[in-house]
């Protein structure tokens, strides 16, 4: 029980802190458990599909070189995770009609982002131990939460624009980017203090998220 506590507590912590800055006009709480759902078992079936499709007809050897490492880390793991998430919220959420502001398709897609986190998380924690709790509570579950209001901040940029298709993939590729950035570091770790640039480019995605966060709320339909 305290494996899952801890697992889950930073997960709800990023879901609190992104439903605090919905300043405006609260998103329904049926929707955000959809889309916590969504990415915590669709998007997880979606990806475990991918994965087993990429293993069979596109095998990695084992001892992977940068380049390897550099197609697994953005075009195998960061695309497959993060194009699952993207088509729950474009598939499920954006044509709603509660999609009625920018900020949503920030807080939909860190919905569906910590849904697919803790998932992934409660794994991790369960064999790694408390150790692996702590670790992955200052670094996977912000990474997660950043690349969801990355791509979030696009695909509310899409719903109320005429290049819609435009800047939803401008924002699964800006996510997949991030990701990929991320990842690649963290696989490449065998060469000594290359692991750092994850934790840049985490941090560089914190500030951006920031900023988007703040761009759409100051932009929203029902700021007085």
């Amino acid at each position: 029980m305290v494996l899952l506590l801890s697992a889950l507590a930073p997960v709800a912590a990023v879901i609190v802190y992104i439903y605090v800055k919905d300043k405006y006009e609260k998103e329904s709480k049926r929707y955000l458990t959809l889309a916590f759902v969504l990415g915590g078992i669709v998007s997880i079936i979606i990806t475990t599909i991918l994965y087993m499709f990429f293993d069979l007809f596109l095998p990695l050897p084992d001892d992977y070189s940068i380049w390897q490492q550099f197609v697994k880390a953005f075009f195998v793991v960061a695309f497959i995770e993060e194009f699952s998430k993207y088509i729950m919220v474009r598939g499920f959420l954006q044509p709603r009609t509660v999609f009625n502001e920018p900020y949503d398709g920030i807080i939909y897609a860190v919905m569906v982002s910590m849904g697919f986190a803790a998932v992934e998380n409660i794994m991790y924690v369960l064999q790694g131990g408390i150790n692996v709790a702590f670790l992955r509570a200052f670094t996977a579950i912000p990474a997660h939460a950043t690349f969801g209001i990355i791509m979030g901040y696009y695909m509310g940029k899409a719903k109320f624009s005429k290049n819609k298709y435009k800047w939803n993939l401008v924002g699964l590729f800006t996510a997949v980017l991030f990701h990929g950035a991320y990842d690649f570091f963290l696989f490449i770790g065998f060469i000594p203090g290359i692991s750092a640039g994850a934790f840049i480019s985490l941090i560089v995605g914190v500030v951006l998220s920031k900023r988007a966060i703040k761009a759409h709320q100051e932009i929203s339909h029902f700021k007085e």
